[in-house]
């Protein structure tokens, strides 16, 4: 099968500090494409402010205009690579072979430190900023002060298997955790990966407030959410058959939020939703406007009220609720979740362990144990992030201000506001 040659993916950076960087894509097409270049996006820490999308159904062409989220420093190199990595070759193989996804290499990284604040934050920042995915943790504090983290990571840049990528990784972990690393060791992950699929099951009251599709009022005022939250609310989803003979335009408004593109494309790429031409327009007033021309995989319009009905609702639920966070008491402890929905390919969304780790590290608050997995509910697959918090003099977690507080600044700083 042919490599996508380098003019498909094309990266222009802004001209001077605070400018937009242009990203434009253009290859063949295949359905979920913007889904897979916005989660890519999504993951360097980059946000789109607008964008265009048009195809024929044979080929397309994307432009993202796009900012970074932090002052973190982006890889445009890597970035551009990874944006190959999912484009269409123009070979005739291509759409022979599409569908066969190869499978990357599961590694598991272990360590032993000393206990401190934002320490787990601190590892996730390292792995993000040489590209290792994390699939899996399981993050344990021992009696005598010492946390065991297990990582299982996949490498972007699939070099993971050399001893010069583990040597670097290794090392970049031992200069952020200095002296309180007692260990650190990298190598294949073997059957305690599978041991680590499940998790530990949730009570039936956790399960339906993670999982209830609507932001409903006593959420909004029992949480002391902002009025972000009413706002979300307001959000529209539109059909219209009436401005072209061969597509469903579909017109939404709604609160921008960090990944908000990724969402919409995530909901249309599992419905199998192939997009003609869309726009993304600029966000005004912290609200943004999208257009989009789409159709169904046999390349009709959407003129059955049931299905039309059926893809605006998923497609709210996707802008209302993307990611789901609670607390909640385990026992004696103090649980902090949050739930986001998989892609029907098996991808969940980027950063959101690096995000919840930082919200954490801001308040000041350890974490006694962590653990990710996935949990099938509502007829789909969940990725669940669990975390046992540990009290301190600012935050007496049985005190219902302090949980909306950590609620409140997770959400903030998932959503990117």
């Amino acid at each position: 099968m042919e490599v996508p040659s380098d003019d498909a993916v094309l990266i222009e950076k802004g001209k001077k500090a605070g400018d937009p960087h242009v990203i434009t894509v253009n290859c063949p097409d295949k359905t979920g494409l913007a889904c897979d270049i916005c989660h890519i996006i999504l993951d360097f820490g980059l946000y789109i402010t607008k964008g265009d999308v048009s195809t024929d159904g044979k080929w397309c062409y994307i432009v993202f205009w796009v900012v970074p989220h932090s002052r973190s420093i982006i890889r445009w190199t890597n970035l551009k690579n990874r944006l190959l990595s999912v484009c269409p070759s123009c070979s005739v193989s291509f759409y022979w072979n599409q569908q066969q996804s190869k499978s990357c290499p599961v590694y598991l990284l272990k360590f032993i430190s000393l206990d401190r604040k934002g320490l787990l934050h601190d590892v996730t920042q390292v792995l993000c900023e040489l590209e290792l995915t994390i699939q899996r943790v399981k993050v344990t504090t021992t009696p005598d002060g010492r946390v065991l983290d297990l990582f299982f990571v996949t490498d972007n840049l699939e070099l993971l298997h050399t001893k010069k990528r583990q040597d670097e990784t290794c090392e970049q972990l031992h200069d952020v955790l200095g002296e309180s690393c007692i260990s650190c060791e990298l190598r294949l992950a073997g059957p305690e990966c599978e041991c680590l699929q499940g998790m530990s099951s949730l009570s039936p009251v956790i399960a339906d407030e993670l999982f209830h599709c609507e932001i409903s009022d006593k959420e909004i005022h029992s949480q002391a959410l902002s009025p972000d939250m009413m706002k979300l609310k307001k959000t529209n989803v539109m059909v219209d058959n009436s401005l072209s003979p061969a597509h469903t335009l579909l017109q939404m408004h709604c609160v921008d939020h960090k990944g908000l593109l990724y969402d919409v494309m995530r909901t249309l790429k599992d419905c199998n939703i192939q997009i003609s031409y869309g726009r993304f327009s600029p966000v005004i007033n912290g609200q943004r406007d999208l257009d989009l021309f789409i159709q169904q995989k046999d390349g009709k319009k959407i003129v059955d009220p049931e299905k039309q009905s059926a893809l605006c609702f998923r497609l709210k639920v996707g802008m209302l609720h993307p990611l789901r966070v609670i607390i909640a008491n385990r026992g004696p402890d103090t649980e902090l979740l949050v739930a986001n929905p998989v892609e029907l390919s098996g991808k969940g969304r980027p950063r959101v362990f690096y995000d919840i780790t930082h919200a954490l590290k801001a308040l000041g608050i350890c974490i006694f144990s962590a653990e990710i997995g996935r949990y099938s509910a509502s007829d789909r697959e969940w990725e669940i992030y669990r975390f046992l918090l540990e009290e301190n003099c600012k935050f007496q977690l049985s005190n219902m201000m302090a949980r909306n507080e950590i609620v409140d600044t997770v959400r903030r700083t998932l959503m990117g506001w």
